[in-house]
């Protein structure tokens, strides 16, 4: 992967959760990456779930203002057997959307199992094996690992995000059609 291929960005990445939300800001700079933060917004003792996607919305609006992403990557939603369960992680994923789409941040979302593959190349990696890995490629020192794995699952969304973005293979994103258009007049017959 060249340098020219992924120009500077900003990724947040979000691993969302009504409990627990993992958030992470990855610094790039063509092949350069760096840690810049990140974190779990710990909902747990909150009893009212709608409080709960409150804070959600607020912390992300307010962590987007004070890192200045440039776009977002979001972990899709599973296929859980306890449909009220799926239903609040739907909800927070919704909401964490939401936030981010409220200040013009670009949305791209992962299946678990591409995450895996794209930092381990194991599609059923451990956490703890995906979280190992990123302690190397971005030489986060043990002390300033996180004792929860949701920070380094939304570090793994944004790392993955980062390594889409010089991938040949990875989707041009159009707003509509007239932005396809403008970018694309060879295409257009007349």
């Amino acid at each position: 992967m060249q340098d020219h291929l992924v120009p500077q960005h900003r990724i947040l990445g979000i691993d969302p959760g009504t409990n627990f939300m993992g958030y992470a800001v990855l610094q790039t700079n063509g092949m350069r990456t760096a840690l810049v933060e990140m974190g779990v917004l710990d909902l747990h003792k909150m009893d009212n779930h709608y409080a709960r996607l409150q804070r959600i919305f607020f912390f992300l609006q307010e962590t987007i203002d004070r890192l200045s992403p440039s776009e977002m990557a979001i972990e899709t939603q599973f296929v859980d057997k306890n449909i009220q369960t799926m239903l609040k992680l739907a909800h927070g994923q919704g909401v964490a959307i939401a936030a981010c789409l409220s200040k013009d941040l670009p949305v791209n979302e992962y299946s678990p199992m591409k995450i895996k593959m794209a930092i381990t190349g194991n599609g059923h990696a451990s956490k703890e094996q995906v979280a190992g890995m990123l302690q190397r490629f971005l030489h986060i020192a043990d002390s300033d690992m996180p004792k929860k794995l949701d920070a380094t699952d939304a570090l793994a969304i944004a790392y993955c995000h980062y390594l889409q973005l010089g991938s040949p293979l990875s989707d041009v994103k159009y707003k509509g059609w007239a932005d396809f258009a403008k970018r694309n007049p060879e295409k257009i017959r007349k």
